[in-house]
């Protein structure tokens, strides 16, 4: 036989200026001990007042009586209202059950007010009608801990189960669009369901527990469910088309339920994959600065005008060239007085010469480039440069090889001379004109004789 009560309590909390709580309560029928907020149910197996870490069910701190895990709720309904502890942040404890048989095994070697903050409620009250309840947070470093150890704990065996899917190649399941048949691996249906239909609930590595995400997806669409805005309806035939007009082939991602299915939900302590990803938007925009201290630039290396050498900074270039070819490039550019542009038609001039074998001194064209370079050195050719108008000339803007990495480092001898010419015209004195006799000037203006000169010729 089962009996059954109803009773109600309501208590709310003020806190006090001093930390300390007054409260309000409404009872009825009795003392709020003797209330009964859950449905009752006798024990189905004698003697089970103990409770192993691997049963499906959780006992309480204090006593001997037990919950199902899936209904952690009325185990900490319990704990408030018989023993007065509270729990903080339970949602950011990994694993429930053990962390509830740790301080069951802790709370039995040395006093709750160890580890507890004590909370006293009602202390307007007179003395003997005052309350304390208890507060087991992370604030306690012990707390925290076990709150860490527990949260790497589950992360491990979450990446140990995204692993065993990952090689499982026994997979069985059954499209829920179209209803084909799929073996081998759980990305085999998740691929086609991407690509056929549409329906992308995330890459293969990036799920676990891809069966029972599955089976719960099937479920809802069983239910005529619809899957994005989860609105229900009359038929099969509605709720696809439902989806297909609205484009709702896609989960819901404001719905927890799905949480638990994706990895990236198991990484941080307490974290959505919605808060892990603003994170990481965040650093992106931290990182947009203009500090370059890290950068590390590769060295392109430039090739000489006449062989093969490289060399990786252009100082080391126009050595080799002076010593080896009795090419001055720096030496050229000043005495001609060449500009950036000039020096680039210069260049790309060299370079055709070169690579069609022909020697721009005397206009002979050889076999191969070693019997050019022999050549140009023997008769100190490189040195020996056309007149300007045969090099000088618009086809020499377009570079003889597209990565000529020399033609990015000429200097512009320009900027340096316009330099030197802004630097004399700051020395240059300059008086402004006397305006408080505007009519006189307008008079004695070197503009009146040239227009009257203009008109006189027209």
């Amino acid at each position: 036989m089962a009996a059954s009560k109803t009773q109600g309590a309501v208590v709310r909390m003020e806190e006090d200026r001093d930390g300390s709580c007054s409260t309000v309560e409404g009872r009825g029928y009795g003392d709020s001990k003797d209330c009964i907020l859950e449905p009752l149910s006798l024990p189905e197996s004698p003697g089970g007042t103990t409770t192993l870490e691997g049963s499906p069910s959780v006992p309480c701190i204090f006593c001997e009586e037990h919950f199902p895990v899936a209904e952690q709720d009325k185990l900490l309904k319990h704990m408030i209202i018989e023993h007065k502890i509270v729990i903080a942040d339970i949602k950011l404890v990994a694993d429930f059950q053990r962390y509830i048989l740790y301080w069951r095994k802790r709370f039995t070697e040395q006093p709750i007010t160890d580890f507890c903050s004590v909370i006293r409620i009602n202390s307007t009250a007179p003395f003997e009608e005052q309350e304390n309840y208890f507060l087991l947070c992370d604030v306690l470093p012990e707390d925290r801990i076990l709150r860490e150890e527990l949260q790497k704990q589950r992360l491990k065996e979450i990446l140990e189960q995204q692993q065993q899917e990952r090689n499982d190649t026994n997979f069985h399941g059954i499209c829920m669009f179209c209803n084909e048949e799929f073996l081998g691996n759980r990305s085999v249906i998740l691929n086609h369901m991407a690509r056929e239909h549409a329906f992308n609930i995330g890459l293969p590595d990036n799920i676990v527990n891809c069966n029972e995400f599955l089976c719960t997806l099937q479920k809802k669409l069983d239910n005529l469910q619809c899957l994005y805005c989860e609105k229900t309806f009359r038929d099969k035939n509605t709720l696809k088309d439902h989806m297909r007009k609205k484009q709702h082939r896609k989960i819901n991602p404001k719905n927890r339920e799905y949480d638990r299915f994706y990895v990236i939900n198991y990484l941080e302590l307490g974290k959505s994959w919605e808060e892990v990803q603003l994170e990481d938007d965040r650093e992106l925009l931290d990182h947009q600065e203009d500090d370059w201290s890290d950068w590390e630039e590769h060295p392109a290396s430039a090739v000489c005008l006449f062989c093969e050498k490289q060399a990786e900074t252009i100082e080391k270039l126009y050595v080799h060239m002076e010593d080896a070819h009795e090419f001055d490039l720096l030496k050229i550019k000043s005495e001609l007085g060449l500009n950036f542009y000039q020096q680039v038609k210069l260049v790309n001039f060299i370079r055709r010469q070169v690579h069609q074998c022909r020697c721009y001194g005397c206009h002979v064209k050889f076999k191969s480039k070693a019997d050019l370079r022999t050549h140009m050195e023997e008769t100190k050719h490189t040195s020996l440069l056309p007149d300007r108008k045969t090099w000088d000339q618009l086809e020499y803007y377009f570079p003889t090889y597209e990565n000529d990495t020399l033609l990015c480092t000429l200097s512009d001898s320009e900027s340096e001379s316009d330099l030197t010419v802004q630097e004399q015209n700051e020395n240059v004195p300059i008086i402004s004109e006397d305006t408080s006799k505007l009519y006189a000037l307008k008079q004695s203006s070197i503009l009146n004789q040239l227009l009257l000169q203009e008109c006189l010729k027209n």
